[in-house]
């Protein structure tokens, strides 16, 4: 994988940027993609001060256009694509059900779900030509297990693993491999958010057998170790980087 050229989208926060970070510290090309062209801006400078080449793209992975934009502005730029890390994610709207209907579906679905879809939609539409690449779908732990209170949230992660597995059997063939990483409950905004309160959160780390949260680092470094030649072998899989949550 040495100077791979690297996508990563939902980049500028959290475990994306953590694994903008940490590819680029090892020398890879990166493509950092997100809605916020200060926060995007901001990344690239940093990315650059390490030594690496590095370009920043607005999109919103919702959008079909957005999502060809990018791919194509990646590969224009650096002349392939080998490692696609599809990050951008929301917790939307958590609240019981008798409070979900049609919006707070769309506000997690529509990028949790579709976002990975036409990600690789068009990450593969590369890959193929190139007979080669990996591919590696952010999840959770929730993608496996239940949460009161989260059901459209974690029904979006369900969606993702599956895709996942079903994607990582039609590329096979095409020597592209598809994975997926599943946080346990991870020290970002996104926890802060989705928890909502120092207690509830607090909470969290009870059910974590490590008996803390996960850093951002630790989940850069399962994925930059999953889109490795040292996993020449894997696809299909969903790695756990959760504590011993998932037993």
């Amino acid at each position: 994988m040495s100077s791979s050229v690297v996508l990563i989208t939902g980049a500028l926060s959290g475990i994306g940027r953590a694994a903008a970070v940490s590819f680029a510290k090892a020398g890879h090309r990166v493509v950092v993609s997100g809605r916020k062209p200060d926060a995007g801006e901001a990344l690239v400078r940093e990315l650059r001060s390490l030594g690496a080449e590095v370009e920043f793209v607005q999109a919103d992975v919702r959008k079909d256009d957005d999502v060809r934009r990018l791919v194509d502005r990646a590969v224009e730029r650096f002349g392939r694509l080998d490692v696609a890390v599809n990050n951008a994610g929301t917790e939307g709207r958590p609240g019981p059900i008798t409070e979900q209907g049609a919006e707070s579906y769309a506000a997690t679905f529509d990028t949790n779900v579709l976002g990975v879809i036409l990600s690789m939609k068009h990450e593969a539409r590369v890959m193929q030509g190139q007979r080669s690449g990996t591919i590696i779908n952010v999840s959770s732990t929730y993608g496996h297990e239940g949460a009161a209170g989260a059901s459209i949230y974690v029904g979006s992660k369900h969606a993702v693993e599956g895709i996942t597995k079903s994607v990582a059997l039609e590329l096979a063939r095409s020597g592209i491999r598809v994975n997926a990483v599943a946080p346990g409950p991870t020290d970002t905004g996104m926890l802060t958010r989705f928890t909502g309160t120092p207690e509830n959160k607090a909470a969290l780390v009870t059910t974590v057998p490590m008996a803390r949260l996960g850093l951002s680092q630790e989940l850069a470094d399962a994925i930059v170790f999953i889109a490795s030649n040292g996993a020449s072998f894997i696809t299909g899989h969903v790695l756990n980087v959760d504590g011993g949550k998932s037993h």
